[in-house]
């Protein structure tokens, strides 16, 4: 709790206000990466070696940006920093504990951007979300790597639209799901996307107790790689239930 409170304190200090509220979610994913660390090493390096193999072909390397870089366990951020002269890491919330780190590493060509991905505001008031419509002010970019964001736009903006009665949620979310795909597939540089489809909570028999759609039935891009994350082992959720998701590279 104490190392918790710390890195709380610290991260609100050089985090925007308006995006002070999420540090509470970061800090969530936080302890549970660190608690399930074991269970999550193989969709880690799927993630990591997924990355790499975008990049080995590439003759340009100037600007790479990665959307919901988050706590950068999914993201060979060293890899990247040594390839690339810029790489933009962007997401609501970068905590204290990964601006140290980069601090640490000398990554001196990383830069960090607050901000909201989602588009939800947009879509609240009746226009037409571009949430990567920000990348094309971007200058050199050759690499855009969306890290297991898709499926986290849904879950946040879902709550708000349902506490908020903003009307049909799954409606809502699809938009804005299909928004950040259609942008990513429309930008003039080399992507790659990485995303949970689709989890699933079963018993120690393997029963399925809840399954769910994470895209909101918003097709997916053909895979190039596919593989199970189990997000929540035995323990987390349940002594004797388990969740986990379908994930895609492509």
């Amino acid at each position: 709790m104490i190392l918790e409170a710390i890195q709380y304190a610290a991260t609100a200090m050089v985090t925007p206000r308006e995006f002070r509220p999420f540090i509470r979610s970061s800090l969530g994913l936080w302890g549970r990466a660190g608690r399930c660390a074991k269970e999550w090493a193989a969709h880690e390096e799927n993630c990591h070696a997924f990355i790499r193999e975008t990049i080995a072909p590439m003759r340009e390397r100037r600007t790479a940006v990665v959307l919901g870089s988050g706590l950068l366990r999914d993201v060979p951020i060293m890899d990247l920093s040594k390839a690339f002269d810029t790489v933009v890491l962007v997401d609501l919330v970068h905590l204290a504990s990964v601006r140290a780190w980069i601090r640490a590493k000398r990554l001196h060509n990383v830069r960090l951007i607050s901000r909201d991905l989602s588009g939800l505001s947009d879509a609240l008031a009746g226009h037409a979300p571009e949430p990567l419509s920000f990348l094309r002010q971007v200058p050199y970019l050759d690499l855009v790597v969306s890290a297991n964001i898709v499926s986290q736009i849904g879950v946040g903006c879902r709550r708000v639209v349902e506490r908020d009665g903003h009307g049909d949620a799954d409606a809502v979310i699809a938009t804005l799901i299909r928004a950040h795909l259609d942008g990513l597939a429309g930008l003039p540089c080399q992507t790659a996307l990485l995303t949970d489809l689709a989890y699933e909570v079963t018993d120690r028999e393997g029963v399925a107790i809840e399954a769910d759609d994470l895209l909101c039935g918003v097709p997916a891009p053909a895979a190039k790689r596919s593989w199970d994350w189990p997000v929540a082992p035995f323990g987390e959720i349940g002594r004797d239930r388990q969740a986990v998701h379908r994930v895609i590279a492509c």
